[in-house]
């Protein structure tokens, strides 16, 4: 099933006031954060190409979320009643339509940051098994073709979530799997957490390295602020979360997996990170220049080399030409996909900018859709 765009004046409704429009939405963080913007995004519409109206999109980086996780996750009852007004519950007809609007063929859905990652036992096995069914038996085979899902992962029993990643993959045709930054106080390249690495790469399926919240002394250390201005506790998480922390410490779990070895140990591990590659265009001069030495001879590969053998990109909530440029100076076009970071960027703002963005028809396909259709193994 293919979204029909229902007219060129729907497809450039909204970029006039895509400031105002999106600003309240938030970014990755389900709290509050200033949309992401650029400057072809704010701009009148005149420079998107009619050739580019048919271009498909697979969506990348789309989450949802469900009452029993909110209630596991909320940071408090402000959070609880922002999440359940942003759509995330909604992966139904409403979800739908808003991609046949944004001329979205299929969504990558993925649990709302952290996920059941921290809770321990039976109860993170039961619950992480009960969302990846509930999407499996749900959306996914309510809407045909149109919704793919990471699985969620008990990540406190490393075993266990090998073993549910290869059910949720064999059994249900999940495409990969997704975790939320630190697990407890440990990143994936910890030896713990060996037996999910393994299987992702026998299984040929990737792990999509989202951010998450850290442990409690890294975040009175770097991100405590103690103005009243700044007492309430969702200000603080964004301060450690959407609006700086979260990319970061993703940059950090990239590197640290480089830097232990991960890679050449499964050297067919597959990783994705989102929001146009967490800062690593702007630090990958001073990140290669300065690591590569120190790690020529521990490595197998020069640094720099793994960032495109084991990794890929996504464009999720940073619609920013100058970044995605300044990403694709370093990484090649046929390991960046496109996402949108759904519900908290829009769907329509994010295929609108996308199919202004000055590049090539085939890069452009590549970006939409090839890449993922490759990663995937899926077809729009």
């Amino acid at each position: 099933m293919k979204p029909i765009l229902k007219s060129l004046e729907q497809l450039l409704m909204g970029r006039r006031d895509f400031l105002g429009g999106t600003a309240a939405l938030g970014v990755g963080a389900g709290l509050s954060a200033p949309a992401i913007v650029s400057r072809a995004a704010a701009a009148e519409p005149s420079v998107i190409s009619l050739r580019d109206l048919d271009l498909p999109f697979i969506a990348t980086e789309e989450t949802y979320t469900t009452d029993e996780l909110i209630a596991l996750n909320a940071i408090n009852d402000d959070h609880v009643e922002y999440l359940k007004e942003t759509g995330l519950a909604e992966i139904g007809p409403g979800r739908i339509g808003a991609m046949d609007d944004a001329g979205i063929n299929v969504q990558i859905l993925s649990a709302h940051t952290p996920g059941v990652q921290n809770l321990p036992g039976q109860e993170g096995i039961d619950f992480a098994y009960r969302l990846n069914k509930m999407i499996a038996d749900g959306p996914m085979a309510t809407y045909p073709g149109r919704f793919q899902a990471y699985a969620t992962l008990p990540l406190q029993d490393p075993e266990a979530s090998a073993d549910e990643l290869e059910r949720a993959v064999r059994e249900d045709g999940f495409v990969g799997a997704m975790t939320n930054g630190f697990i407890g106080k440990r990143f994936l390249d910890h030896p713990d957490f060996e037996p999910v690495l393994a299987r992702a790469e026998a299984l040929g399926v990737p792990i999509y390295l989202h951010p998450g919240f850290p442990p409690d002394e890294v975040f009175d250390i770097y991100y405590r602020i103690t103005r009243p201005e700044y007492n309430k506790e969702y200000q603080d998480y964004i301060f450690s979360g959407s609006g700086y922390g979260w990319h970061q410490e993703v940059i950090t779990q990239c590197l640290r997996l480089i830097m232990t070895g991960a890679f050449d140990r499964f050297p067919k591990l597959q990783m994705i990170i989102g929001h146009m590659g967490e800062g690593l265009p702007f630090f990958y001069e001073r990140i290669v220049g300065d690591m590569g030495d120190v790690a020529e001879g521990a490595l197998n590969k020069p640094l720099g080399q793994y960032f495109n053998d084991n990794f890929w990109y996504t464009t999720s909530a940073f619609f920013q030409d100058e970044l995605l440029h300044l990403l694709l100076r370093y990484i090649s076009v046929d390991r960046v996909m496109f996402g949108t970071d759904y519900p908290f960027a829009d769907m329509k703002q994010g295929t609108n900018w996308f199919r202004a963005v000055d590049l090539p028809r085939e890069a452009k396909e590549k970006i939409a859709f090839r890449n993922a259709e490759k990663l995937f193994g899926i077809k729009v």
